[in-house]
């Protein structure tokens, strides 16, 4: 498994209408706090800006592959750091799901991979725009869930050091 934190820019999660700004970087701070004590491998992709990148500070810090199009699939440099993983699974979170979430969730599960949507770690436009295009992901093949629904499909006991770490993490879930 490796995590794609896409389009996760503060001038873009703003734009969220489906999720508030507050749900998107708990959520993702959650996600990356996992990925590092389970030592999940993750990218973070990004639209140019103005100014930069401009990636949301709840990010674990991770150089962000900066790419021209609506898709990260589009990006040769990050499409190649995905295959140098070779983990068979993608959980795909950003904004707005309408369109960096969704295109690269086709675009993986067309090229072989099984893809995973946390949709509290994504927004999108409007609530109908997004549940289309969960839907789509959904009969492409990809599985549409929360992050606790996903960190505790991976980790089911807290009382491991470790199981500790990410029970603590998911805490923070809780706004």
């Amino acid at each position: 498994m490796q995590i794609v934190f896409a389009d996760l820019q503060d001038s873009i999660v703003a734009l969220s209408s489906t999720n508030s700004p507050e749900t998107i970087k708990r959520s993702t701070g959650v996600l990356g706090q996992v990925a590092q004590a389970l030592n999940i491998p993750f990218t973070v992709s990004v639209a140019p800006r103005p100014g930069g990148p401009g990636v949301i500070a709840e990010l674990p810090e991770a150089p962000a592959f900066v790419r021209g199009g609506p898709c990260c699939w589009g990006d040769q440099q990050w499409r190649e750091a995905i295959a140098a993983h070779t983990r068979g699974t993608l959980v795909i979170c950003g904004v707005t799901s309408e369109i960096v979430v969704l295109h690269t969730a086709l675009d993986a599960l067309a090229a072989g991979y099984d893809v995973i949507v946390p949709v509290d770690a994504s927004g999108g436009m409007s609530e109908r725009t997004e549940s289309a295009a969960l839907r789509q992901i959904e009969k492409a093949g990809g599985t549409v869930t929360s992050v606790a629904g996903l960190v505790t499909d991976m980790v089911r006991d807290f009382t491991t050091p470790t199981g500790r770490d990410v029970i603590t993490a998911l805490h923070d879930l809780a706004g």
